[in-house]
């Protein structure tokens, strides 16, 4: 029997024409828009317009992630799919929780809010995307170098390091790196010096009620599959200072039978790193109600 997974992208897919669809062919989605202006005090549509905020700005970028990527999980369930597991990258892991139902759309949304200000205003910290490198040396570099971490483990030959600029800067003098792209991000994310903000996130995490998942969850911290909703809370609060797995998310799927996946959410990142990682997943991309399975 084929095994489906739905994989959600992160901040960095993001782009400005990514509710026009939705908004003309999906009818909720004027309602869910009314209702995350009400929680978030800015509009989603207005972001993406232009008019309101920077969709790239972190504070801006993740809520708006949110509010797509759960309209498509909503389109997509409407249509009777379902999927085997689930898992999401670094703020997908977010849609991948509301997709498994561990929590409503309004606590999924004050999650990303609070997570995306504590973000935002982070500072002193640098993160660069490392692409073609010895992937031994890299690690042993990483290992030896106080103040820098492994990040995203996205692909065999892709990662991105954080850590502090003296530290990432030390890093990229010892080890040969084909191509190396700093981030523009206000913070060293998914590293140590998130601490403070995780603890201030996770008071608000605390207060949160979330419930088992109906499908298995991979998380970014420990990508074991878990339905277990103490689990996931427990590896979700981990997450904005631990790496992103993905490279090992991949081959869980892989491990758990998974043959075919949908990217849900704007762009085809994930699918790049799937394929590059365990080519013999199938990845589709779900990225407006025009490319909805039938």
């Amino acid at each position: 029997m084929t095994k489906t997974a739905w994989l959600f992208p992160g901040q960095g897919s993001q782009h400005s024409g990514m509710m026009a669809d939705l908004l003309e062919a999906y009818p909720p989605t004027q309602e869910r828009c009314d209702l995350a202006a009400s929680i978030l005090g800015w509009s989603v549509l207005d972001c993406c317009a232009g008019t309101t905020g920077n969709l790239d700005q972190t504070l801006y970028t993740q809520p708006s992630l949110f509010v797509v990527e759960s309209l498509l999980v909503d389109a997509l369930k409407d249509r009777g799919a379902t999927a085997d597991v689930v898992a999401g990258h670094s703020l997908g892991e977010y849609v991948a929780l509301y997709a498994a139902d561990v929590f409503d759309f309004v606590t999924g949304l004050k999650l990303v809010q609070k997570r995306a200000e504590l973000m935002n205003a982070a500072g002193g910290g640098k993160m660069v995307a490392l692409i073609g490198f010895d992937r031994d040396a890299l690690l042993a570099a990483i290992a030896t170098t106080p103040d820098v971490v492994l990040a995203n483990d996205n692909h065999p030959g892709q990662v991105v390091i954080s850590g502090t600029p003296a530290a990432v800067d030390t890093l990229l003098t010892q080890v040969k790196v084909k191509r190396a792209v700093p981030l523009n991000v206000s913070g060293a994310f998914h590293s140590p010096f998130m601490a403070e903000a995780a603890a201030e996130f996770a008071s608000v995490l605390g207060n949160c009620t979330f419930h088992d998942a109906v499908m298995p969850v991979l998380n970014n911290v420990e990508p074991h599959p878990t339905t277990e909703a103490s689990v996931i809370k427990e590896r979700l609060r981990q997450q904005m200072t631990g790496s992103v797995r993905w490279v090992e998310t991949c081959h869980a799927l892989a491990t758990a039978g998974v043959t075919q996946a949908l990217e849900v959410g704007p762009g085809a990142v994930l699918a790049g790193l799937v394929k590059r990682t365990t080519p013999d997943i199938n990845v589709t991309g779900v990225c407006s109600i025009a490319t909805l399975p039938a």
